[in-house]
């Protein structure tokens, strides 16, 4: 019997990446041989399972486990290209007040006896499926583009995960990790987007990685692919696995798109915050 590492990638805002890395990640962690399970939680949108490529086989999803309509094997959809990654879609035709809390706890305690990682993707904002979605994770992943707006929204969600979450009620502090997605180097040389040590300044939560602009993640999403399945070899990839390394433990610099430094010390301080 595993007992997973239950992960949300979160974000104050949407349009950031979210999905894209939840499904980056979850793919890289299954091509480590890990069991890993990737929910969506943004019941009523439901993206996930496009970016994955298994919206053609969803028959059941996490509102129907919720409600008791079917148990959690029905409604698992395994990916085509790993046999230990597997999606727990959202429903598109319900609302968001269609989840409860003993529900997704119910959902959640039941996953972790199956998998070594569950990774929640969760809706953008502070609602209810955004609260639900870090409730009960062990560790985040804070997703943020390197833009004052995008910034600012992350800072509120760092607010609810110290607040929100079973580790903080039970006197804890909830671990978390900052991707910065979209970096851009032109756009960074001339001021028009933030530097990445800013971002982390103004976070104050550790780097784990830094994934450049590129067409490469949208490609990935218009062929049902995570990009890290997709491409190995494009930066984008390669920023999601290094990424992925160092949420598995591993101290390696955080490389930016032709910055000349890696950023360690300060920046990487061990697992995380």
């Amino acid at each position: 019997m595993s007992n997973a590492t239950v992960v949300v990638v979160t974000s104050g805002k949407g349009g950031v990446g979210k999905t894209t890395s939840a499904a980056a990640i979850a793919s890289a962690l299954a091509k480590e041989g890990y069991q890993v399970c990737a929910i969506d939680f943004d019941v009523g949108l439901r993206n996930l399972d496009l970016i994955m490529g298994a919206e053609r086989r969803v028959v059941f999803d996490l509102v129907n486990v919720v409600r008791g309509e079917a148990s959690i094997k029905q409604a698992l959809v395994r990916d085509k290209k790993l046999n230990n990654l597997y999606l727990l879609p959202a429903s598109q035709t319900r609302d968001k007040d269609a989840l409860t809390d003993e529900g997704v706890a119910s959902v959640i305690e039941e996953l972790r006896m199956y998998f070594d990682w569950v990774i929640c993707d969760s809706p953008a904002g502070i609602e209810r499926g955004a609260t639900l979605a870090m409730r009960y994770a062990d560790e985040a992943i804070i997703v943020s583009n390197p833009e004052v707006s995008s910034v600012r929204d992350c800072d509120r969600i760092i607010g609810l995960l110290d607040a929100k979450t079973k580790v903080a009620e039970e006197g804890g502090r909830m671990p978390k990790h900052l991707l910065i997605t979209r970096y851009d180097t032109e756009r960074a040389k001339t001021g028009d987007m933030l530097a990445t040590d800013d971002v982390v300044d103004i976070l104050s939560v550790p780097l784990i990685g830094v994934v450049p602009e590129s067409k490469d993640v949208l490609k990935a999403s218009n062929v049902g692919l995570p990009v890290t399945l997709s491409d190995e070899t494009s930066t984008a990839a390669r920023a999601y696995t290094e990424a992925t390394r160092r949420l598995l433990g591993e101290n390696i610099p955080v490389t930016i798109p032709e910055e000349k430094r890696g950023l360690l010390g300060k920046f990487f301080k061990g697992r995380a915050a």
